[in-house]
C-alpha cells in the first residue's frame, strides 16, 4: 500500500529526507552492475599525466580558438571546483578515444575529443550506474541492434530517409538516390542519432568522423565503453544540473508527432503553470517542495527528482508502470536496463529491455508515481485520474489488435507490398502505432486532453477503419485474381490521410 504524503508533511520531512539520504542512496544507486568492469574507467581512476598538465595552459589556446566553450566553463560549477580541461579530455595515448594528432601532448598523454560517460564516472559514479539502468541508455544500441531482424532493417531504411540509402532488397530502383555515393552515411548523421546515438567512430589518429560526431544522442556509444556523454540534458561545457532540470531540456528529442512530450507538457494544467509563474521554479536542487520551489509538476519533477521523499534519479524508468511507446503497451515487469551495460562491460550492442522499470515491479513504479503526486493532490484525485490512464493504453492495445490481426493475414497471403513505405496499408499501420498511437497514449498519462483526442484515439480510429477498406479489398480481389502480386499492380492509388 502506498504512502500518501501531504503538502504540510512534504515541508516538515525535509529534514528527514537528508538524514534518510545515505540510506536511500544504498538501496537503489547499486543496482545494475559495478563499473569497475570497464577497464578503461579503472583505467583512467589511476591515470596519472607525465609531465604534469594545467587547467592554464589548456586555456593559453582555447580561451582565443573557442571563447564561447571557455565561457560556459568559467561560468560552471566545474570550473569553481577545480574540474576543467585536463579532468576531462587528458588521457593516456593509447585510450581508445585518444586523439594521437592533437599538437599538444605530453610523455604518456594525449587528449580526447570525444569523451564519454566513462570520464563522467569518475566524478559522477552514482549517476552514470543509475543512467546505465534506465531506459535512457538503451536509445543507441537499440536502432543498431534491429538491423538483425526485418523490421530492424526497415528501421534502418527510414533512418537514412529511405531513399537516402546506397541500395538495397525492397527499395524500388527509382528512389534509391545515393547509389555510388561514398559520403550517403552523412546524411542520417542529421537525424536519428542526435537524439538516440550511435557507435562513435574515430579515423586512424583517433579524431571523430563526421558520420558520428558531434551528436547529442542520449546514448551513443563510444569506443571506450561509455555509453553517452551526459551533454544531452547538461549542455557543453557548463554541465549545468539546474539547466538539465528545466522542461526544455526533454523537449530536446521528446516533442514531434511521435512522441510530443514537449507539446503535451505545455497544453497541459502543469505546463499553464509554468508557463505563467516561472519566478515560482528553482531548479537548482534536486529535492523540490511545492510552495518552496516549484508550483506545479515539471518532466523532472515527476520523472527525476527528489519529491515526497522519493530519492532523486538519474533513472528514468523508475516510475513508470506502462511502456508508451511500443507497438502494443505492456507493463514494464523486466527491472533494470541492459543495454547500456552490455556496451560498458564488453562492448556489445544489444536491443536491451523494453520492460525495463523498476527493479520491485509495474507495481512499485505505479506506488512512486503516485507519491509524487501526492505532493499536490488528495488520494481520490489520484486514484481516479490514473484509473482513466490505465483504460486508454488498454483501449490502444484493443486498436492495435484488430489492425496487428489485418496486417498478419495480408502478409501471409503476400498481400503486402515489398517496398513497404509504398503501401498504404502498412503506412497507416506504422502511424497507428509511432504516431497516433503514442499521442493517444501519452496525451493520456500526462494530461493533455487534446493529444489524448484529436490527435491520438479519434486519428487511431480513422486509421483502423482504413485498413479495414485496404484489408476487405485486397481479400476480395484475391477471390477473383487468385494472384496476389496482381492485386497489389492493379491495386488503384489510395493516398493516406496526413495524420499530424
Amino acid at each position: 500500500m502506498r504512502k500518501i504524503f501531504s503538502f504540510s508533511d512534504t515541508l516538515k520531512s525535509n529534514i528527514i529526507y537528508i538524514a534518510l539520504f545515505s540510506l536511500f542512496f544504498t538501496a537503489y544507486s547499486f543496482a545494475g552492475g559495478s563499473l569497475d568492469s570497464n577497464k578503461n574507467f579503472k583505467t583512467l581512476k589511476s591515470f596519472k599525466p607525465d609531465p604534469l598538465v594545467t587547467n592554464q595552459q589548456c586555456l593559453s589556446c582555447h580561451k582565443d580558438e573557442d571563447p564561447g566553450l571557455t565561457a560556459d566553463w568559467q561560468h560552471s560549477k566545474h570550473a569553481t571546483a577545480g574540474v576543467g580541461c585536463v579532468q576531462c579530455h587528458v588521457v593516456p595515448k593509447d585510450y581508445p578515444n585518444a586523439f594521437k594528432d592533437h599538437p599538444f601532448t605530453g610523455k604518456n598523454w594525449t587528449v580526447q575529443v570525444a569523451v564519454s560517460s566513462v570520464t563522467c564516472a569518475q566524478c559522477h559514479e552514482k549517476e552514470v550506474k543509475e543512467y546505465l539502468t534506465s531506459g535512457h541508455s538503451r536509445g543507441g544500441a537499440q536502432w543498431l541492434a534491429e538491423n538483425e531482424n526485418p523490421h530492424g532493417i526497415a528501421m534502418t531504411k527510414l533512418a537514412y530517409g529511405y531513399e537516402g540509402m546506397k541500395g538495397g532488397k525492397g527499395i524500388d530502383p527509382d528512389f534509391i538516390l545515393n547509389k555510388g555515393n561514398s559520403k550517403a552515411d552523412l546524411t542520417v548523421s542529421n537525424i536519428c542519432i542526435q537524439c538516440h546515438g550511435t557507435v562513435i567512430k574515430l579515423d586512424e589518429s583517433g579524431k571523430p568522423l563526421a558520420t558520428t560526431w558531434p551528436n547529442d544522442g542520449i546514448a551513443s556509444l563510444y569506443p571506450d565503453g561509455g555509453v553517452g556523454n551526459c551533454l544531452s540534458c547538461h549542455s557543453r561545457h557548463k554541465f549545468s544540473a539546474a539547466e538539465a532540470r528545466q522542461p526544455a531540456a526533454c523537449g530536446n528529442c521528446h516533442l514531434g508527432p511521435d512522441h510530443p512530450d514537449k507539446e503535451i507538457f505545455e497544453s497541459s494544467v502543469h505546463g499553464h503553470i509554468f508557463d505563467t509563474n516561472e519566478e515560482d521554479y528553482d531548479f537548482s536542487t534536486g529535492v523540490q517542495i511545492p510552495g518552496k520551489n516549484l508550483r506545479a509538476a515539471t518532466c523532472f519533477t515527476c520523472h527525476m527528482s527528489g519529491v515526497n521523499l522519493l530519492k532523486a534519479t538519474h533513472n528514468v524508468s523508475l516510475r513508470l508502470k506502462w511502456n508508451l511507446w511500443a507497438p502494443k503497451s505492456f507493463e514494464r515487469t523486466g527491472k533494470d536496463e541492459t543495454a547500456g551495460w552490455a556496451w560498458w562491460n564488453n562492448k556489445k550492442v544489444l536491443r536491451g529491455n523494453p520492460k525495463a522499470g523498476n527493479p520491485n515491479g509495474p507495481d512499485a513504479a505505479r506506488e512512486d508515481m503516485e507519491q509524487a503526486c501526492s505532493a499536490c493532490h488528495k488520494t481520490t484525485f489520484i486514484d481516479n485520474y490514473f484509473a482513466r490512464v490505465d483504460q486508454d493504453v488498454l483501449l490502444y492495445n484493443q486498436y492495435r489488435d484488430i489492425a496487428q490481426k489485418m496486417f498478419t493475414e495480408l502478409k501471409a497471403k503476400k498481400l503486402i507490398k515489398k517496398d513497404l513505405w509504398s503501401d498504404p496499408f502498412f503506412k497507416l499501420s506504422y502511424y497507428l502505432w509511432h504516431h497516433e498511437g503514442r499521442r493517444m497514449r501519452q496525451g493520456a498519462a500526462m494530461g493533455s486532453p487534446d493529444y489524448a483526442h484529436w490527435h491520438g484515439v479519434f486519428q487511431v480510429m480513422q486509421d483502423v477503419r482504413e485498413m479495414k477498406d485496404i484489408y476487405n479489398y485486397r481479400m476480395r480481389r484475391l477471390k477473383d485474381l487468385k494472384d496476389p502480386q496482381k492485386v497489389l499492380d492493379l491495386e488503384p492509388p489510395m493516398p493516406v490521410v496526413t495524420h499530424e
